[in-house]
């Protein structure tokens, strides 16, 4: 059966890699400079591809591969040698030059987590949960909370939560499934609403030079009440949590954790006992280290202590401004290598691990963190296609046609546009830099109505990105719970659409009644109805 299975799959392959092919027959054949497909529907269709064979195939490699070969095709006008060229290039080694500080990081963080076991503090950490944190539902509210402390940026969040909280969560038999949504869900939604985070530098910058009628921090500051999706997220966690019950493939992983042990955990990545004398501090600390060197990195980085990285402002003693400036592909390595030599000398003191003990944890690390990094290298080579594809034309043109005939719907619609943007491309960042000078140009300067729909904006990039099984984010949330990335993204995405759709509901009202109080109550009340609702249908 299983052999017969995997013959569908690879004949699934083939058809759409053929169809794929003889799409030159349906393209509009227009000619100038650049491709024929530029800016129009077919931009979109090469992710489409990758998540629908991602989601049937239950396998993300190959999936995002054929993804990445039918963008280079759009993007070369079907030329095979150009194809070859432009997907080797300006797909996979320009996604890991651009990337190679995100990759270094991951890999320290590996060997991180690996001395974590190795000296016993994973096993003394949950020894002390057991005792002190007694119920299901309050491992899970403990590591949501945890999520929400760790705001500085989103990649750190991600991969510090599932360190600290797996002890917790396996100990409570939590599928690593329900694990990874919740480290998601506490990832870019917690980082898109904390004024002192990498997104709201981004958000900043972005937002510079429009006439908008404020700063950037302070524009950013000014949608956070109207961020329905990553608010309604929270509450929808909680309510799921104390409820006590789950729907969905979520539903199928967590009662196979429950009745039969098994979590769902990848091979090899069961929680190692390590030393017999290890203790709780011998996990705390070394994660105080990490979330200390990884600030002052962030913001050295960004010039706080007056070197000034970028030849450009002096942001000497101002925290903000530095943060605002600095890059977390640079400052998060800084801030992860001196971390694991204090870490490492830390536990040599200790007499926890030896040195070549530690020697020996530095390759276990990297082959932990071998599948993110394949993953978020096609991943990001495939988001290399759309941008070639102008994917951000298409959108504006959707964007600009709704503007004059839906004004107080718009920031409904600009949430749908975000959330269609973010998922397909797998990138919120990027969709909210396309979508922001956009709805700037839409609304007046000032306006209620503007920021309104930057925040939709923001939520909608927030809410693609959590869908998608190409995005980052998402990616860091399955390598931080030890979980198949197709299981995370299959069980959190009926969650996600709920808490999107009732999103859209309430950025239909506040377009008219420009309240975000009130808007926000009504989405509160929304939420916790379907909660109940659905709770309802749950046998």
């Amino acid at each position: 059966m299983k052999k017969r299975s995997n013959r569908w799959r690879s004949l699934l392959l083939l058809v759409l890699a053929t169809l794929a092919m003889a799409m030159p027959v349906l393209a509009a054949g227009e000619g100038g400079d650049g491709p024929s497909m530029y800016g129009t529907f077919w931009a979109m269709l090469p992710p489409i591809i990758a998540i629908v064979l991602a989601l049937i195939t239950k396998e993300a490699y190959s999936s995002l591969f054929v993804g990445v070969v039918v963008g280079g095709l759009f993007l070369c006008d079907f030329s095979p040698i150009a194809t070859l060229d432009t997907v080797i290039n300006d797909g996979l080694v320009s996604s890991i030059e651009g990337n190679a500080g995100i990759f270094l990081f991951l890999v320290l963080l590996g060997i991180i987590v690996a001395l974590v076991n190795a000296s016993g503090g994973s096993a003394a950490f949950g020894r002390w949960a057991e005792k002190n944190i007694k119920t299901r539902t309050g491992a899970m509210l403990a590591t949501f909370a945890l999520g929400v402390l760790i705001f500085i940026d989103d990649y750190f969040n991600c991969l510090t939560v599932g360190s600290v909280m797996m002890p917790v969560t396996d100990g409570h038999k939590i599928s690593r499934a329900k694990l990874s949504y919740i480290i998601d869900a506490t990832a870019a939604p917690i980082c898109m609403i904390a004024p002192v985070s990498s997104w709201a530098a981004a958000v900043a910058v972005a937002t510079d030079g429009l006439d908008v009628g404020y700063t950037g921090i302070e524009l950013f500051v000014r949608t956070i009440p109207y961020n329905f999706y990553s608010l309604l997220t929270f509450i929808f966690i909680i309510g799921l949590a104390t409820m006590k019950f789950d729907y969905g493939p979520m539903k199928i992983h967590e009662m196979n954790a429950q009745l039969n042990g098994d979590l769902g955990a990848l091979e090899g990545t069961d929680n190692i006992q390590g030393h017999p004398n290890g203790k709780v501090i011998d996990l705390v600390l070394p994660v105080v280290i990490l979330i200390i060197t990884c600030i002052i990195g962030m913001v050295y980085v960004g010039g706080f202590f007056g070197v000034d990285a970028w030849g450009g402002t002096d942001y000497a003693g101002d925290f903000i401004g530095a943060f605002g400036n600095t890059d977390a592909f640079i400052g998060l390595p800084w801030g992860g290598l001196i971390a694991l030599v204090v870490i490492l000398a830390y536990y040599i003191c200790r007499k926890v691990i030896t040195f070549k003990q530690a020697m020996e944890c530095v390759p276990k690390g990297f082959v932990a963190m071998v599948p993110p990094i394949t993953i978020l290298t096609l991943a990001v080579a495939l988001k290399n296609m759309i941008n070639g594809l102008g994917a951000d034309a298409f959108f504006e043109s959707i964007m600009t046609g709704a503007a004059a005939s839906l004004y107080s719907m718009l920031p409904a619609v600009i949430f749908v546009a975000a959330c269609i943007l973010a998922f397909a491309s797998g990138t919120s960042w990027g969709t909210f830099s396309i979508l922001i000078p956009i709805v700037a140009a839409i609304f007046p300067a000032g306006n209620e109505l503007l920021i309104i729909g930057m925040s939709a904006c923001l939520a909608g990039a927030v809410c693609g990105d959590h869908c998608s099984p190409i995005s980052d984010t998402t990616i860091m949330a399955s390598a931080g719970a030890r979980v198949n990335h197709i299981n995370h993204v299959s069980t959190q995405l009926p969650y996600a659409l709920s808490v999107a759709g009732i999103s859209f509901v309430t950025y239909v009202v506040a377009g008219f009644v420009q309240n975000a109080i009130i808007s926000l109550v009504i989405g509160a009340a929304l939420t916790i109805g379907f909660l109940f609702a659905m709770k309802k249908t749950q046998k």
